[in-house]
């Protein structure tokens, strides 16, 4: 027996072993951290899975659920390992331990790309190491980059079948049979004896079992991966207990309302706090620096959190404009236009070279050049940011709907003035993320608060106007396509350079301070989507140029993608017109030695019947875009509606590896078209004078429910480990509406939202 298989098991029971999670292969990563400790009833059998006293199985969750389902999907892997039902798998919030960290989430935020990507060789400003290292180091646990099932795949598995094994084993050493004779079911183990115990009956003798030699199941003896099981989440959303942050409420609660300068970058000078004080339920007044990239100003604390709301409002602040003065999304677009053309020297970053586009541009017999821009765009999450805290005897509690607990705790330590081992973190269901929810500022700002409350629990909510106009924003991007044509009129070169703000150099400032010098390199997340495209141009050259334009930028629900397969589809249809063929004609072309991309574009164009025919005034668009281990297909079928675009029908075809839970996949789908299509429509937030103009819904669209399409999603079937599902259904739904619109009106569309 290894040393280490006995280390995993021997130190389950005790909760002792702390294994680093980048380090080490899955079977290491199953160990148990110091804040996995087993209840009374319970045993642990490594640092995932505890056994109660009825057979039930506790799955350490260290992933936030926020609506993509992952509370389900998780505990579907290890139900399937330990051959138990799914409805006795309940879940714990896992501890700070690295074992819980997250390398596929680590590898996406970083500003470069650590990998060669199949048949890709980019360029790299480091390697394989600097990310164990990493996540090694730092234990990141986040919850982001459509990262969650994929990074679990084998390490839950591996978690779930070595427990599975101890139990085989401590039956085997109790009956004194051979474990080779023995069936499980239901969490039963049984022998044909007539012997048979649940696993609740072995788990403490299983403990000091060791496991022995693990496989895990075999793909054709699965019984719950892969099938429609019921999400997990739903009854308590349904019945109203599910906790969010805005529902937490404890003894002595306060409540605080926020407002920070209208000018992003500003400060307040004098603050008439006497004039606040004198408002009906007010306590205190608590000024806010700027922190974590936050923009500063005060909260207004008291006994609700209308009353504060009212009180902040009506205060009177003389409001200071940032020292480099007001910024102006009008001018960073013509800046983002010279950076774009290399007017002020900038070289940009080439992510990916192949054969030579200045060769192929000089020989062409026609070239196509298009510059297309996308806008700032605010997160909207339903649920506004709240945080709730506590600071009391050197010690700090929160309570919190966050994507980066760890961050959390490491940005309330630094507030506060403790240790990270004296910050505890609870984390609850989440109204939405979708990239929001990985930043810390209104952690930090809560705990700062706190501080000045004398013990008790505050609950600082910010309101829809202030999560608008000081998000941390897509950034605005623009790019320059150039495609080369020979005299065949085959397409053989294309260029693509694009310019817009670095996002991970910026995050990291924020939430990892001590990475954010040694890693502001050519930022990969913001021109991923570009220079990894499928398509099989002879000559390529993908370049990008990576600005700093002042206004806070975060990631996005797919983050780079989201707007580049925006740039690159629509461009693609503009070369199929300028040829004369037909946008799916010319993918297939272009993809005949990429067959995983050809048959998820296939499976979409046959489901939507692509080329048949369709009701008068509408019209169809396709793109095909890959990101976060997945690929899929849209075709979207649109028309007009009083002279504006109305989507009638989406069908998605999507390649995401091995399907977990099909119905999750297409609820995500679902989530994805909505949520794209909100962008592609409205999206758009403008910054005038430093201060965004967007404030509300009313100015800053959804799309209605009456206005949301049919949503058809089919999967392709695959044996891959699964990727990312919560993220690749956007990036292709804007170019798909935009290539319909250009079938329907002749009207190309360059930017973003689609306005006709």
């Amino acid at each position: 027996m290894k040393r280490r298989t006995w280390l995993l098991s021997a130190a389950g029971a005790a909760g002792a072993l702390i294994v680093g999670w980048g380090a080490l292969p899955p079977r290491a990563r199953t160990g148990s951290g110091r804040l996995w400790q087993p209840a009374e009833g319970e045993v642990a059998l490594n640092g995932w899975i505890k056994i109660t006293a009825d057979g039930s199985v506790v799955l350490a969750m260290p992933r936030s659920e926020m609506g993509q389902g992952v509370h389900t999907a998780l505990p579907m892997l290890v139900a399937e390992e330990l051959d138990v039902p799914l409805s006795r798998v309940r879940l714990e919030q896992a501890g700070a331990d690295s074992i819980y960290g997250n390398v596929a989430m680590l590898v996406a935020s970083l500003p470069f790309h650590p990998f060669e990507l199949e048949n890709r060789p980019f360029k790299v400003q480091a390697g394989e190491w600097v990310v164990r290292k990493l996540a090694r180091e730092l234990g990141i646990n986040a919850t982001g980059g459509s990262s969650s099932v994929a990074d679990a795949w084998l390490v839950l598995r591996t978690a779930a079948a070595t427990a599975r094994a101890s139990l085989l084993g401590a039956a085997s050493l109790q009956w004194r049979l051979p474990v080779a004779e023995f069936t499980v079911s239901k969490g039963v183990i049984s022998h044909p004896s007539g012997k048979s115990a649940h696993y609740g009956e072995l788990a403490r003798f299983a403990a000091a079992t060791p496991p022995g030699s693990v496989t895990l199941k075999a793909r054709e003896n699965w019984t719950v991966i892969g099938r429609n099981e019921a999400r997990k989440d739903i009854p308590a959303k349904v019945d109203g207990t599910a906790r969010y942050g805005l529902d937490v409420r404890l003894p002595g609660m306060l409540y605080a309302a926020l407002r920070l300068c209208p000018m992003l970058g500003g400060a307040p000078g004098a603050i008439d706090v006497n004039a606040a004080l004198a408002m009906p339920g007010v306590e205190r007044l608590v000024r806010l620096p700027a922190f974590a990239g936050s923009t500063a100003g005060f909260a207004v604390v008291g006994k609700s959190w209308w009353q504060c709301q009212q009180a902040a409002l009506a205060v009177p602040v003389d409001w200071h404009q940032r020292p480099a003065g007001a910024l102006d999304s009008r001018q960073i677009a013509i800046e983002l236009e010279a950076a774009l053309q290399g007017e002020n020297g900038e070289e940009g970053f080439t992510f990916y070279e192949k054969g030579s586009a200045d060769q192929a541009e000089a020989g062409a017999a026609r070239k196509l050049e298009a510059v297309y821009r996308a806008p700032y765009l605010a997160h909207a999450a339903l649920e506004p940011m709240n945080c709730t805290a506590q600071v009391r005897d050197g010690k700090v509690f929160l309570w919190v709907p966050t994507q980066v607990p760890q961050m959390g705790a490491a940005i309330a330590a630094r507030v506060a003035g403790v240790a990270v081992e004296d910050v505890s973190v609870i984390v609850t269901l989440l109204g939405g993320g979708f990239g929001r929810r990985l930043e810390v500022d209104y952690v930090a700002q809560a705990v700062r608060v706190a501080m000045e409350c004398g013990g008790r629990p505050v609950q600082l909510i910010w309101s829809r106007e202030e999560d608008t106009t000081h998000d941390f924003y897509r950034p605005m991007h623009v790019a320059r396509l150039v495609a080369a044509v020979d005299a065949q009129g085959q397409p053989v070169s294309l260029r693509i350079r694009s310019a817009g703000d670095a996002i991970s150099p910026r995050w990291m400032e924020r939430g990892l301070p001590m990475l954010a010098g040694p890693l502001d390199t050519p930022d990969k997340t913001t021109a991923e989507g570009l220079f990894d495209l499928p398509y099989g141009f002879a000559h390529q050259h993908m370049s990008h140029v990576a600005t700093r334009k002042s206004v806070p930028v975060g990631f996005w629900r797919s983050v780079g993608h989201s707007h580049n397969a925006f740039f690159s589809e629509s461009f693609i249809d503009e070369l199929a017109v300028a040829l004369q063929q037909d946008p799916l004609a010319l993918r297939r072309l272009l993809l005949k030695d990429a067959p995983r991309y050809l048959a998820v574009l296939e499976l979409a164009a046959t489901q939507a019947a692509w080329g048949g025919k369709l009701l008068p005034g509408r019209a169809r668009g396709i793109a095909l875009h890959e990101s976060f281990g997945s690929i899929v297909a849209q075709v979207a079928e649109v028309s007009l509606v009083d002279g504006q675009p109305r989507v009638h029908r989406v069908v998605c075809a999507v390649d995401c590896g091995t399907v977990v839970n099909p119905g999750i996949v297409a609820q995500q789908m679902e989530s994805a078209v909505v949520f794209a299509l909100t962008a592609a429509l409205y999206g758009k937030v403008d910054i005038h004078g430093g201060v965004v103009q967007q404030k509300n819904f009313p100015d800053y669209r959804m799309l209605q429910l009456a206005q949301a399409p049919l949503v058809q999603t089919h999967l392709v079937a695959s044996t891959r480990p699964p990727g990312g599902v919560g993220e690749p259904g956007v990036p292709p739904l804007a170019p798909a509406v935009s290539n319909a619109l250009f079938a329907l009106t002749g009207t190309r569309l360059r930017s973003l939202p689609l306005v006709l």
